[in-house]
């Protein structure tokens, strides 16, 4: 389904600020898989998913979706099949526009530009069953800006418009980070739902080691822009954050020394 075949990025190479966050990575996802990145400020977790959506350019290597290799696509054209939920919940929302446009562009992406109506009435009631979902009451607001919205409600929002169109890939950077503590858990349990109810491969990136384990069906930990664990089936069933530290002290040979990562 996805194909990450030993990609690399350096940024700015040859310089002093030169800085290796990729090296030869090797990843392959099948279809439904749900997976979930771990490890340090550095490691290259965000940078994969960036390479992966077409933020960055690779340096070497192919990536392969659904047969196709995107890795030459711009990043608008693989959004077309790519979902992306940010960090910052203000990034994947448009604050002057009303949730009804925003979840208008997030349906239409990725479809041949034509003239049509606004919104049609389907397009409308389809809005509203899926905000009905979030349980926010965002189905009576289809004409509230986005931007009177909070920070926890926007980030929801984004969710819903990264999925509605059902992508072929789901990239999620961290997205209850900037959240406090009981929406950031209302969140996930929002994207536990609509990932499981359709199915949809999915990488998530977290800073969470418990949240690592328990969501999804495998765990990647990322160091110095390599993968340096992957597990799955019942060797993560058994896993708890202790054995995740030890094997990757074993694997690294050094500590961990995150403490944003030990007290998640």
């Amino acid at each position: 389904m996805l194909a990450v075949e030993t990609i690399s990025k350096t940024f700015n190479p040859g310089g002093v600020n030169e800085r290796v966050a990729l090296q030869e990575i090797t990843l392959h996802l099948k279809p439904g898989e749900v997976v979930t990145i771990i490890g340090g400020n550095g490691a290259g977790k965000s940078t994969l998913l960036n390479c992966i959506a077409g933020v960055y350019p690779v340096d070497r290597g192919r990536i392969v979706l659904d047969g196709k290799e995107i890795h030459c696509q711009q990043e608008h054209t693989r959004a077309g099949s790519i979902g992306r939920v940010f960090q910052d919940p203000m990034l994947g929302t448009a604050a002057s526009m009303t949730i009804e446009e925003n979840l208008v562009l997030a349906l239409r992406r990725g479809r041949s530009k034509k003239l049509r109506r606004g919104v049609t009435r389907k397009e409308r009631e389809l809005f509203r069953e899926r905000l009905e979902l979030l349980g926010l009451g965002l189905e009576n607001r289809l004409s509230t800006k986005v931007g009177l919205l909070s920070g926890g409600q926007r980030q929801a929002l984004t969710l819903l418009m990264a999925t509605i169109a059902m992508p072929r890939l789901l990239l999620l950077d961290e997205h209850t980070a900037a959240l406090d503590p009981k929406t950031a858990t209302k969140v996930l349990q929002l994207t536990r739902t609509i990932v499981e109810e359709n199915k949809l491969t999915t990488m998530m990136v977290t800073h969470n080691m418990e949240q690592a384990l328990s969501f999804g069906t495998r765990t990647l930990m990322l160091h110095e822009g390599r993968i340096l664990l992957d597990i799955d089936g019942p060797q993560r069933e058994k896993t708890r954050v202790p054995d995740l530290l030890a094997m990757f002290e074993k694997a690294s040979g050094k500590a961990l020394g995150n403490d944003r990562m030990l007290l998640a």
